[in-house]
C-alpha cells in the first residue's frame, strides 16, 4: 500500500505543461518522477512522445521510461507491476502523465475483464477499422459515442468484451475498486483555445526536430507490428506518409486533429477520476508559479 502523501499524481491531457510543472514540483519536494505514459515506455519513441531530455532527466530522477523495445508488447498490468515495485523503493514519488487508464489502473486496481478468446479476436483484428467502428455503434453505442474510433486494438477488446459478455465493456470498468490509499491527485488544465495553440505549436517544433526521420528508424525497428505503439499520437500519421499514403501537409495537419481529439478524450477521463483537484493554469503562468500554486494546495491535504 502506499503511504500518506508518498505518492502525489500530476495528470491533465497532452501539452497542458505537466512535465515543466513536474521538475519544479519534483525537486521542491525531493521526489522522483514516475512516468504515467503508455508511449513514453518504448526506446526510440522521444520527439513524438515529447519524452523528457537527458539533462532533464539528470535534473530529476525519472521511472518508467524507455523501459522496453518498439517492437514489445507493454499494458496496464506491465505499468501497475513496474510502478508498484518503483513506488515502494522511493521516500516520495511524482507520477507523471496523461494516460487515464494506467493512473486509475494504479489507484484503483487494474479491470481485467473476461479473458481473451483467441478466435474471436482473430476475426476482428482481421477486420478494418471502419467496419470494427460501425459494428461497435451497432452492438454497443454508448461505448463507441465515448471510444478512439482510430484505434483498433481498442475496438477489438471492447467488441471482444461485449461478445463474451454480452455487456458494454464501459459497464464493466465501473467495477474499479474503491481508492484506498491516500494519494493527493492534481489535475492540470488551460483555456480550450491556448490548449488548442500549444498542441499545435508542440506538433511543429516535433517535425522540426526530426520526428519523420524518427518513425522512418522505428518503422525499421518493427513499429509497425506493435498496435500499442502505433497508437502513439502522430506515429500512424506517419508511417502512412512514409508508406506514401497520404501527404506530409496532410499527415501534419491529421496529427494535429487527433492530438486535439486526444486531448479531449483525457480531460473527459479525468473529470471522471475521484479526488481529483484541478489546478489552472493561465497562458502567461511559468512552471515555478504554478508547482508553488500546487506546492499550497498540497499543505491543505
Amino acid at each position: 500500500m502506499m503511504q500518506p502523501m508518498q505518492t502525489i499524481f500530476l495528470v491533465g491531457p497532452t501539452a497542458v505543461g505537466k512535465s515543466a510543472v513536474a521538475l519544479e514540483l519534483a525537486e521542491r519536494l525531493g521526489a522522483e518522477i514516475v512516468s504515467a505514459d503508455s508511449m513514453q515506455v518504448y526506446r526510440g519513441m522521444d520527439i513524438g512522445t515529447a519524452k523528457p531530455t537527458p539533462a532533464e532527466r539528470a535534473r530529476v530522477p525519472h521511472h518508467l521510461i524507455d523501459v522496453c523495445d518498439v517492437g514489445e508488447p507493454f499494458d496496464a498490468k506491465r505499468f501497475v507491476e513496474l510502478a508498484e515495485n518503483t513506488i515502494a523503493k522511493l521516500k516520495i514519488a511524482l507520477v507523471v502523465g496523461g494516460t487515464g487508464l494506467y493512473i486509475r489502473a494504479l489507484r484503483h486496481g487494474l479491470f481485467e475483464g473476461p479473458p481473451r478468446d483467441i478466435a474471436l479476436r482473430r476475426r476482428l483484428e482481421a477486420m478494418p477499422v471502419p467496419a470494427l467502428f460501425a459494428e461497435l455503434q451497432r452492438l454497443d453505442s454508448q461505448t463507441a459515442a465515448q471510444i478512439d474510433r482510430h484505434n483498433p486494438r481498442r475496438l477489438v477488446r471492447a467488441l471482444e468484451v461485449f461478445h463474451t459478455t454480452g455487456k458494454p465493456i464501459r459497464k464493466l470498468q465501473t467495477q474499479w475498486r474503491d481508492a484506498t490509499d491516500s494519494s493527493v491527485v492534481i489535475g492540470l488544465e488551460r483555456n480550450r483555445a491556448e490548449l488548442v495553440a500549444r498542441i499545435e505549436r508542440r506538433i511543429d517544433e516535433q517535425m522540426a526536430a526530426g520526428w519523420l526521420e524518427e518513425v522512418r528508424r522505428l518503422m525499421g525497428l518493427g513499429l509497425e507490428k506493435n498496435l500499442t505503439a502505433m497508437q502513439a499520437a502522430g506515429y500512424r500519421e506517419l508511417t502512412a506518409h512514409l508508406r506514401g499514403e497520404v501527404s506530409l501537409p496532410a499527415a501534419v495537419a491529421l496529427i494535429k486533429t487527433r492530438t486535439r481529439q486526444l486531448a479531449k478524450r483525457q480531460m473527459t477521463w479525468f473529470r471522471r477520476e475521484p479526488g481529483l483537484r484541478w489546478v489552472a493554469v493561465a497562458a502567461d503562468e511559468p512552471p515555478t508559479k504554478t508547482s508553488q500554486r500546487i506546492l499550497e494546495e498540497l499543505k491543505t491535504s
